[in-house]
């Protein structure tokens, strides 16, 4: 389908570790998208905050300027688009 994005990632279950994206622009914006049913939260070190990231959640983020993380998680399954 058309998409504005150049790709995307699908995580399953996975602890993201804190990084930046190496293939976004930095004027550009990521959409991030949590599906599944767990309790993980995002994690961005730059603006030292925590966000709610239960399933359904859409996150715009400055992935290539801002460090962000999903830390282990307690309970349920994560899947994330990315």
């Amino acid at each position: 389908w058309p998409s504005i994005y150049v790709g995307i990632d699908v995580i399953v279950n996975q602890e993201t570790p804190p990084h930046l994206d190496k293939v976004s622009a930095p004027s550009l914006l990521d959409l991030l998208v949590s599906l599944g049913t767990h309790d993980a939260q995002l994690h961005v070190s730059d603006l030292s905050s925590i966000f709610g990231y239960q399933p359904g959640t859409m996150i715009y983020l400055a992935g290539k300027l801002l460090h962000h993380s999903v830390p282990k998680w307690v309970k349920g399954e994560r899947i994330a688009l990315a």
